[in-house]
């Protein structure tokens, strides 16, 4: 990695993402299920994801003051330098309500619009994916590489589902049209988490309908990093209509099946 902005944005990517994470670990309460001193266990999720979003982006400005920021629990801030951050401090807050350890801290950086720095940190299973564009993928000093691709019947895919019941409802139904065209679907609770998984050939492919800028920019930059294929419907890029990241020769049959399934649509 030779770009000076690069290397300034990923270390400090990844001191943010450290801070973060040993923040949400260390500041969960072991009762949350049950904290009796909020309104509810909701309360104490949303207070812990907005002191995160907090530290990151105090943090990143105390740095570089003149950036801008794109996240999740509301900052946004134009910026003046080309570079913007794209934040989810939290990513599985349902997974980190419950104890259930596949939750994430998301940071991306972009210049003049490219996403060119991800870091995804997982705070419970002591990981950390990092990807700079066009220098490779790696979780902490091991580089990562997707899955050789399998034929699509053995292809181990991941999805996400909506909050919303109609909107479940229809993602059910295609992941019910799907599953017997692989070999199984799971579902993690962390977009962020299966980008990464995808990158270190955990996951031969994932899909979900419904993402955010924040959910998948770095994920998204760390898979393609580690040779994935990823986009949106196709010949689209990934949006909220729809997220498929896989390896390729399992890409394109996913993506067409999804397409075919009508994936990107409530």
């Amino acid at each position: 990695m030779t770009d000076p902005l690069h290397a300034e944005l990923l270390d400090l990517a990844l001191e943010a993402g450290r801070r973060a994470g040993a923040l949400l670990r260390d500041g969960r309460p072991d009762d949350l299920a049950v904290a009796a001193t909020k309104s509810s266990p909701i309360d104490v999720v949303t207070e812990m994801d907005l002191a995160a979003e907090a530290l990151i982006t105090g943090f990143l400005t105390e740095h570089r003051p003149e950036d801008g920021f794109l996240g999740e629990e509301g900052a946004s801030v134009p910026g003046t330098s080309g570079v913007r951050w794209v934040i989810d401090p939290l990513d599985g807050t349902v997974n980190y309500l419950y104890g259930l350890p596949t939750w994430a801290v998301s940071i991306a950086a972009e210049h003049q619009g490219r996403t060119v720095v991800g870091v995804v940190e997982v705070p419970m299973r002591r990981e950390t994916y990092h990807a700079v564009v066009g220098a490779g993928a790696f979780q902490g000093d091991r580089r990562l590489a997707a899955r050789p691709a399998p034929p699509l019947d053995q292809a181990l895919v991941s999805t996400g589902f909506n909050y919303v019941a109609e909107v479940r409802a229809h993602q059910a139904d295609v992941a019910q049209r799907l599953i017997p065209r692989l070999r199984d679907i799971r579902r993690s609770g962390s977009a962020a988490v299966d980008l990464a998984d995808v990158a270190a050939g955990r996951l031969d492919g994932y899909y979900e309908r419904g993402l955010h800028p924040w959910d998948l920019a770095a994920g998204d930059l760390i898979a393609r990093e580690a040779g994935a294929l990823t986009g949106g419907r196709p010949g689209e890029p990934p949006s909220r209509e729809l997220t498929v990241a896989a390896s390729p020769g399992v890409f394109e049959p996913l993506q067409a099946l999804l397409e075919e399934f009508g994936a990107w649509h409530d």
